[in-house]
């Protein structure tokens, strides 16, 4: 009887290896005061777009940041980043930069712009993309308050 040719576990070197993406995120926390105002507008105008957001001392949140990487997981650790690395990281760049801080007057890279949840998404993701391998920086999502969130993913693709 002949024999039936045996299925080996790992695929001949050369058939294309499937590899899954998976999806890590860390979670950290910081206390930042910040007001709304567009200074190209009016003080009226402020007032009625931002409301009490514009008030002039500022105001503060308890904001948590989550940042989510993507990859797929290295075949010698299982990790798609070493999240004691993407801690250190995410503390260095944001939470040390941001926490305790006004984000209108003493975060440098926050300089005029308009700190609101949706402009901030978008700048960390900028000082973090550049400092995230292995693995690809895939969402910053960012908590004003537990019913408030901004979530981005990057620059759309032109």
């Amino acid at each position: 009887m002949p024999r039936k040719p045996s299925r080996s576990a790992t695929p001949p070197s050369s058939a294309p290896v499937a590899r899954d993406t998976v999806f890590v995120t860390r979670q950290v926390h910081f206390n930042a005061a910040h007001r709304l105002n567009n200074p190209a507008r009016s003080r009226r105008w402020n007032e009625l777009a931002f409301g009490p957001c514009n008030n002039i001392d500022g105001h503060g949140h308890n904001y948590v940041l989550e940042v989510t990487v993507s990859g797929a997981p290295d075949p010698e650790t299982g990790y798609v980043i070493d999240l004691g690395r993407l801690k250190r990281i995410v503390e260095k760049v944001i939470v040390r930069a941001c926490d305790h801080r006004n984000l209108n007057t003493q975060v440098p890279f926050l300089r005029g712009i308009i700190p609101s949840t949706e402009n901030l998404v978008i700048a960390f993701w900028r000082e973090l993309e550049p400092r995230i391998r292995p693995g690809r920086l895939h969402a910053i999502r960012l908590y004003e308050t537990p019913r408030n969130y901004a979530e981005y993913r990057g620059p759309d693709p032109r």
